[in-house]
């Protein structure tokens, strides 16, 4: 059987390279998620950089912990992280090895699987919001913290994986500021999105949590 070259798993030497070249070569890519009731295919469109010990952002910016452990590597293993108590996102980490630093998946088109993700997100309106936004697409592939470490680079069946699918021209890559992150680390221009893909999420500046009186 030949595998369609769309097909191909992405081997561990694309991970293995600095983050700001691995972050728009993930679009147009193609994420396998496998589950009991069948797999979802996703295609990213939409990703963020985060580049460890030079990056206020990055969640390894202070150092390592058993939170973040994953993202040191080695490369092209995902990293989930809880947030603001309610929602689970995804990274893909990239290397080199012992030196932290991963990409967010924000945002993609589900062409696989829709049946399945409309059930984990049921107040989607319609299918270009399944996974418009880091936390819709963890929820439409459901994953959680369980999934922490998993090798998408693995042979075999393994519940998650990057395919080669179709990268994107470079001419059809934007580039701007981050999405929600405050601070120092708001400043990068690290967001990296398909020109009018209907499934990128919009950009919103940070807006400081009120504290409870």
């Amino acid at each position: 059987m030949i595998t369609p070259p769309d097909r191909t798993p992405l081997p561990r030497e694309f991970f293995d390279r600095p983050v700001l070249e691995v972050a728009p070569d993930l679009l147009g890519r193609t994420l396998v998620r496998t589950t009991p009731d069948g797999p979802i295919t996703v295609r990213l469109t939409e990703v963020e950089a985060y580049d460890g010990p030079n990056d206020p952002g990055s969640h390894a910016y202070r150092g390592r912990t058993a939170r973040n452990e994953v993202m040191f590597g080695p490369p092209g293993h995902v990293y989930v992280y809880f947030t603001y108590g309610m929602w689970f996102c995804m990274n893909l980490v990239c290397g080199p090895e012992g030196r932290a630093s991963a990409v967010l998946l924000r945002a993609g088109e589900v062409l696989e699987g829709a049946d399945l993700a409309r059930k984990r997100r049921l107040s989607a309106r319609n299918d270009t919001e399944l996974a418009k936004g880091p936390a819709r697409l963890a929820t439409a592939l459901g994953v959680d913290r369980a999934l922490d470490g998993t090798d998408a680079c693995a042979s075999g069946e393994t519940p998650l994986r990057m395919l080669t699918g179709t990268p994107v021209a470079s001419d059809q890559v934007l580039n701007g500021p981050r999405t929600g992150v405050a601070g120092d680390g708001g400043v990068h221009p690290w967001r990296f999105r398909i020109a009018n893909d209907p499934t990128v999420s919009p950009y919103r500046a940070h807006v400081p949590r009120r504290r409870s009186s």
